[in-house]
């Protein structure tokens, strides 16, 4: 099964970067940001979860060993939290870069991108245009929306486009049909780890 759902990810990744290229007069994603790893909840399915292992039992055990220990002190945090909606630091991200990156899951392939409006639910601008990156350079700071005048200003070729890639409509059921597989249960990713990650299977 893990190998359709590869197979899935490869369909999916060479969409998402036909999407970003032709965004990429907005762009600002590049190796060292790590804004979209931080203080979030990251949802993740079953089968994503069982990627993400693979990956992590390819690491060095010094690499390892820091992963765990991230877990742990996240761990800690979370039973001391007496909130609503609990946000960390994605574990995997380690001196500031994701150390399982080709095993990431879909929602850390997809963030960076205008996510289309659907359902009732209004096009989706990635936070990190307001801290100054994606989108920043046609965004109107007082409005807090993208702004037409600043995209014909700056004479940019291609228009800010959402894309329909929020997070369930990534992992609906028309994908594990069509690539024969099952996403299984989602939850955020520090709420799969129950043990010992060289134990998982």
């Amino acid at each position: 099964m893990i190998e359709n759902y590869v197979a899935y990810l490869k369909y999916l990744q060479e969409r998402l970067d036909r999407f970003f290229a032709s965004q990429k007069e907005y762009i600002a994603c590049k190796k060292g940001c790590a804004k979209c790893c931080k203080n979030a909840q990251f949802p993740y399915s079953l089968i994503e979860f069982k990627y993400l292992l693979q990956g992590f039992l390819t690491l060095d055990k010094e690499t390892q060993d820091k992963v765990e220990a991230n877990i742990s002190k996240i761990y800690q945090d979370k039973k001391l939290f007496k909130g609503e909606k609990f946000l960390y630091d994605c574990p995997f991200l380690i001196d500031e870069a994701c150390c399982v990156y080709d095993y990431r899951g879909i929602v850390c392939r997809s963030f960076g991108l205008i996510t289309a409006a659907r359902e009732n639910k209004n096009a989706k601008i990635p936070f990190c245009a307001f801290i100054g990156l994606n989108y920043s350079n046609v965004l109107d700071d007082e409005k807090k929306k993208l702004s037409g005048e600043k995209v014909e200003k700056l004479g940019l070729k291609e228009e800010p486009l959402g894309f329909n890639i929020g997070y369930d409509f990534l992992t609906n059921k028309d994908f594990e049909r069509g690539f024969n597989f099952s996403f299984g249960d989602k939850k955020a990713l520090i709420d799969w780890f129950d043990k010992d990650l060289t134990q998982q299977n």
